[in-house]
């Protein structure tokens, strides 16, 4: 007798085993190899094969996971050392530690102005190990530094030696050169607004690689959010050191003494309520709040109602004063965008239409609009203080939608998967889509969208649901996104939606994006069969023309028949024909017949009225009526091919379509 062969059990929990105790990818490849050694049957083997793919897809997920939980954990400290530092030299060093540890680099440095010598300075390095590098001056506008001070803009290069796009000098390509740096990503530290309407450039914080590497968006947006709270403390601490100065200057001045020291007073006053204001905006952050309580913090300490608006107007949060939530509107998007650009620009907040509207940035990416209702004017404090807010405002929202991006990638292997292969275990799809927080048996609409590249159109996808109040996960399948929204009891029709969702995408993609969407349905079968319907329709709307729409099959018309899985071919004769089929039940009429005669004589009125037995001015007083009815366009190419398809399916169905 053969023995019995060996069970591929065994090796899947043996992967199980490997991912919970984060083991390297050698061992979880291995399984397959020992599975195949122990003589497990061909079938079970593949199984095996694809369960240790997938293992390893989740076991990348969950590290990248873990990297940007770390990359968080240190900014959140760093905003913490920041708040408490009140030492200019302690600010500046916390500075460029953390930033050398946020971005992983093997150094990192600070450049200042010297103002007095016309020039800039090293002030703070960390992992330099060149004498020479740590005691270089440069020249105003030269070198990468002096690129980014004079645009206010991040620039990064892969390899500063062969980088055309910034001066070079003897004396810095030296400095380089001996700390053996390659790759160096520099951002500007901003504060207020000059003449010209951007942001004051008050120093440049640098991370470099002594090998070549591309900084990632995140890695520039998390520099970028440090070098906004590096800037704020940095102002800060010179603001107290003014303030120091001036109280030991006005202590000879025994006249004017009792009036300069109340002004002191207030002022001091003011800097430690604009302080411990920032500290209190920090803390919601670092205790994992949302941007609701960011909101009601800002409006009970400006007393003025304020919301918050995503960059396409989409209301994020409206709190009143006493912390109670109100309605409010969507804002329009154009005046948003324009007042938001008008704030980014000049780096503070602008008065518009009786509001304070701050843009809420992350590195030069808008991601949304504070907008303080509140007509009178703001004095320099509160103006701080509302300016600080957006700082904290756009950190929160960076931080949520790091973790966002990565629980849609993790859920949309899911969609990928339903879509692929719905038929070989629709029973473990669903279950799979359990464990990740999606009912597969709940009723969903499916969208399919295009338009732009897709590296804005995904992105786009993913504010999209993060953003408002849609339950749902997106995917890239077939050169296009899938979205799969959950429809609930009482949400939009599948047209409804494919046009807010158009719509939306489109803004947050800044392209014009097209939006096909079917269901409900429910099931990988039914859901999987809808993602078809829904791509048909996608073509279809390609074909016709309607770009940057949204729609459903059974608004396709005479398409909609012939390309939907429902075929609503009563629906479709109804709503074609249904003033004719009406008029006809009303009156005892002939105008159904006689407009069928008219097409199937080729559009003769003679051919017609013989073959209707009328004369041929009764023929054509009902076409008149037929235009009435219908319309002056009822005899137009496209109307007419859509009349005689109805009236062919009216005539195949036994007039059922009323």
């Amino acid at each position: 007798m053969s023995e019995p062969s060996a069970s591929a059990a065994p090796h899947l929990r043996r992967l199980l085993d490997l991912l919970a105790d984060d083991a390297p990818a050698e061992a979880l490849g291995a399984v397959s190899s020992q599975a195949r050694a122990a003589g497990v049957p061909a079938g079970d083997l593949a199984e095996v094969e694809r369960a240790t793919a997938t293992a390893l897809r989740i076991r990348g997920a969950l590290r990248q996971h873990r990297r940007r939980e770390l990359q968080l954990t240190a900014l959140f400290d760093t905003a913490g050392d920041l708040a408490a530092s009140r030492d200019l030299d302690e600010v500046l060093k916390a500075i460029v530690r953390r930033a050398r540890m946020l971005l992983g680099t093997d150094t990192a440095y600070l450049t200042l102005p010297d103002e007095e010598a016309g020039d800039t300075y090293m002030r703070v390095t960390d992992g330099s190990v060149s004498v020479v590098f740590q005691r270089l001056r440069l020249e105003l506008g030269h070198g990468l530094g002096g690129l980014v001070a004079q645009t206010a803009r991040p620039y990064a290069t892969p390899d500063y030696r062969t980088d055309d796009r910034f001066h070079h000098t003897r004396n810095i390509n030296a400095g380089v050169l001996d700390e053996g740096l390659v790759a160096i990503l520099g951002v500007p530290l901003l504060l207020g607004s000059s003449r010209g309407g951007t942001g004051k450039v008050i120093g440049v914080l640098f991370a470099a690689d002594r090998a070549a590497r591309v900084f990632s968006p995140d890695e520039v947006a998390l520099l970028c959010s440090l070098a906004a709270h590096a800037a704020i403390a940095i102002d800060t601490a010179r603001a107290l050191a003014d303030t120091r100065s001036a109280l030991d200057e006005l202590a000879g001045a025994n006249a004017e003494l009792a009036e300069a020291n109340a002004a002191v007073r207030a002022h001091s006053a003011a800097m430690r309520r604009a302080e411990e204001a920032h500290d209190r905006l920090t803390d919601l952050v670092l205790r994992g709040r949302d941007v609701t309580d960011v909101a009601a913090a800002v409006a009970g300490l400006l007393d003025s109602p304020l919301t918050i608006h995503d960059p396409g107007g989409r209301l994020l949060a409206a709190v009143r004063p006493d912390g109670t939530d109100f309605a409010a509107d969507s804002m329009d998007a154009g005046w948003l965008a324009e007042t938001a650009e008008e704030s980014r620009t000049g780096a503070r907040a602008v008065h518009r239409d009786g509001r304070w509207i701050c843009a809420v940035l992350a590195g030069r990416e808008l991601l949304a609009g504070l907008v303080l209702h509140r007509r009178g004017q703001l004095d320099d404090s509160d103006r701080r203080l509302f300016e600080r807010a957006s700082v904290v405002t756009g950190l929160l929202l960076l931080l949520r939608r790091t973790v966002a991006e990565t629980e849609n990638r993790i859920r949309g292997e899911l969609i990928t998967d339903l879509l692929t292969d719905a038929d070989r275990d629709p029973a473990g799809l669903t279950e799979r889509g359990r464990r990740l927080g999606i009912d597969l048996d709940r009723p969903h609409l499916l969208l399919v969208a295009e338009g732009g590249p897709r590296e804005r159109l995904a992105p786009a996808a993913v504010r999209y649901l993060f953003g408002g109040d849609i339950r749902g996960v997106s995917a890239e399948h077939a050169g296009t996104v899938v979205l799969l929204v959950a429809a609930g009891d009482r949400g939009p029709a599948a047209g409804e939606a494919a046009r807010t969702a158009a719509a939306q995408l489109g803004q947050l993609a800044q392209t014009p994006v097209t939006v096909a969407a079917t269901g409900p349905a429910r099931g990988a079968r039914e859901l999987a069969a809808a993602y078809e319907e829904a791509a048909r329709c996608l073509r279809a709307m390609r074909v016709l023309g309607r770009t940057g729409e949204g729609a459903c099959v059974e608004e396709l018309g005479f398409l909609g028949v012939v390309l939907g899985n429902a075929q609503d071919v009563d629906g479709f004769v109804s709503a074609t024909l249904g003033p004719l089929l009406e008029y006809d039940a009303q009156r005892g009429t002939h105008l159904v017949r006689t407009l069928g005669a008219y097409f199937g004589s080729g559009g003769s009125l003679v051919r017609a009225k013989d073959e209707l037995h009328v004369h041929v001015n009764t023929v054509v007083q009902r076409l008149d009526r037929v235009q009435v009815l219908l319309g002056r366009d009822w005899n137009e190419p496209g109307r007419a091919l859509e009349l005689q398809l109805a009236l062919r399916l009216h005539l195949l169905t036994g007039g059922r379509g009323r």
